[in-house]
């Protein structure tokens, strides 16, 4: 079983427990932290809570989740929308929502069930059962450019380059609150959260160095368009980077405000440029993909650029 621990802030006094937890839990829907809070799954104080609990400051949840039962990873055909591929790699533009591995609440239905129906036998090992192929990943919510490699070979190579930081990924985002410098850059440790393990935290305990470098493309009323470079690769990075700072993303729930902005539920970044050296051929690669319907959407709502 896996153990998990979630400490009510004072911004999420006031919620259901159900809505809170689905938002932590990845892979959970409403309905089914709600089975978890009908089986005896979440305790207070050692006691099992009522689906309708409202939360209170400072309460501490404990979470049991089931263990992820061991399904075959099956190909599925599931569409993808492919910018570059050829025998050794393929780069595929992610629509948001959809999950890169399995996961506990998503056995399958995610990228890598569509990469095995799309490439057959031939991703890279080196992955795991779980992750063949893929070399980097980002989150359900975000979309935009990943690669996975076809062969082990070209998944060193590429795995190599995200080491060296020649493997070059940018993101576009938009933050909440006006940034008032043109450029900047966050290089500050990046660990888990003390007393929730589902988050990410800036912390000097058993962290990993972090820099984003950023720069602003628009500001307005109340928000800022930026681009995110990673110069490292750590979990939620631009995420948790751009909150500590003052400006975490729009419809962050996990790391900004608490319910929906803009009529977006999850954060509002695309990873929108790639930059790598071809593992066998030497040659350089740039793609780029535009902005998602909902990255515009949401530029749209927020009006004239200042």
């Amino acid at each position: 079983m896996d153990d998990n621990r979630f400490v009510v802030t004072t911004e999420e006094s006031g919620e259901r427990l159900d809505a809170l937890l689905a938002r932590y839990l990845e892979g959970f829907s409403r309905s089914a932290v709600q089975r978890l809070l009908s089986d005896g799954a979440v305790l207070l104080g050692g006691r099992p809570v009522k689906k309708n609990h409202v939360c209170a400051a400072g309460e501490v949840f404990d979470v049991t989740l089931p263990e992820l039962a061991e399904i075959p990873l099956v190909p599925q055909n599931i569409p993808l929308d492919v910018v570059f591929e050829d025998a050794d790699v393929i780069v595929v533009n992610k629509p948001r929502g959809l999950v890169v591995h399995p996961a506990p609440g998503h056995p399958d239905g995610t990228l890598v069930n569509a990469l095995l129906y799309h490439c057959g036998d031939t991703l890279s090992g080196i992955g795991g059962e779980k992750r063949p192929g893929i070399v980097h990943r980002i989150d359900k919510d975000t979309s935009g450019l990943i690669i996975a490699a076809k062969n082990d070979a070209a998944h060193l190579a590429l795995s190599a380059q995200l080491s060296d930081h020649s493997l070059c990924r940018e993101y576009e985002a938009v933050v909440r609150g006006r940034l008032r410098e043109d450029v900047g850059t966050v290089d500050a440790p990046i660990g888990r959260h003390p007393t929730d393990r589902k988050r990410m935290a800036v912390t000097q305990k058993a962290s990993r160095n972090a820099v984003t470098h950023w720069d602003v493309i628009a500001r307005y009323p109340g928000y800022t368009h930026v681009r995110c470079r990673l110069e490292t690769g750590r979990t939620h990075q631009i995420r948790v980077h751009m909150a500590y700072i003052g400006h975490p993303l729009l419809g962050d729930f996990t790391y900004g405000a608490p319910s929906p902005d803009k009529g977006l539920e999850g954060q509002c970044l695309h990873a929108r440029r790639l930059r790598f050296v071809h593992p066998t051929g030497g040659q350089l690669v740039e793609l780029e993909t535009p902005l998602p319907d909902y990255f515009l959407e949401v530029l749209k709502r927020l009006g004239n650029p200042e």
